[in-house]
């Protein structure tokens, strides 16, 4: 990757699109939350033009959370989860890392600390990355993951959802975010996604069903795009343009 001398700076977020960082409902986040105004600070070479994030450490089965953990069959509905990552102009980002979390098929992490009741499967690790192609398009094989209780209030349910975390070419090029699910009724009920305000920012969480991508008695396909933005926010190669 050609290094750049730092002419321009990397776009400061727009918190309007951000969820709200307090919210009582959402228990954590009264502790979590700052309780000081934000601090912004200038943008460095380092965050413009590097570290990259593995990208070249991607396995034969690392997109296929079904296989990926043991070699055999996790248990649980057979889904594929794919889209386009795009920047703000709807132009592909190719070369992008693209990894993935989630609670196995009767909504339980393989984490020490999750207790709930669920069983885990022997056969589930929960995780997966793939690198996006030349049209910025990705693809993951797993199993639909499960609804879970959580204890935030008396009776609070995190909808079925899958975890991505995008590496772009620098340490400002990273977004962590949730995919949630078509026709869920937990989504409107959960406090976390309440934290947005805007109703079109939670549709664009929800992966709506494509059945042109459904394998005939396989496994359903849900499609979700993910939009950063691009322009300005960074050089990447020898486009000025950006990623």
């Amino acid at each position: 990757m050609q290094r750049w001398q730092m002419t321009e700076r990397l776009i400061p977020r727009d918190l309007s699109a951000h969820p709200r960082a307090y919210a009582p409902d959402y228990k954590t986040s009264v502790s979590r939350s700052p309780n000081q105004p934000l601090l912004s600070f200038p943008t460095t070479q380092t965050e413009i033009t590097g570290p990259t994030f593995g990208h070249d450490m991607i396995g034969q089965h690392d997109n296929n959370l079904i296989l990926n953990f043991t070699g055999q069959p996790a248990i649980g509905e057979r889904i594929i989860v794919h889209g386009r990552l795009m920047d703000e102009y709807a132009r592909p980002l190719p070369g992008c890392l693209i990894e993935v979390w989630q609670a196995n098929a009767g909504g339980r992490y393989r984490h020490k600390k999750d207790g709930y009741l669920a069983p885990l499967d022997p056969n589930f690790g929960g995780c997966g990355r793939t690198i996006t192609d030349a049209d910025g398009r990705y693809e993951f094989l797993t199993v639909r993951p499960g609804a879970y209780p959580w204890p935030n209030r008396a009776n609070d349910w995190r909808p079925m959802h899958i975890h991505f975390s995008v590496f772009g070419h620098s340490f400002g090029q990273r977004l962590i975010t949730q995919m949630y699910f078509e026709g869920d009724p937990l989504i409107a009920r959960c406090p976390i996604v309440k934290t947005i305000e805007d109703q079109t920012q939670i549709d664009r969480l929800v992966a709506p069903l494509d059945m042109t991508m459904a394998q005939p008695l396989d496994c359903l396909a849900y499609k979700f795009d993910i939009v950063l933005r691009g322009r300005t926010q960074t050089r990447f190669e020898n486009r000025p343009e950006g990623m």
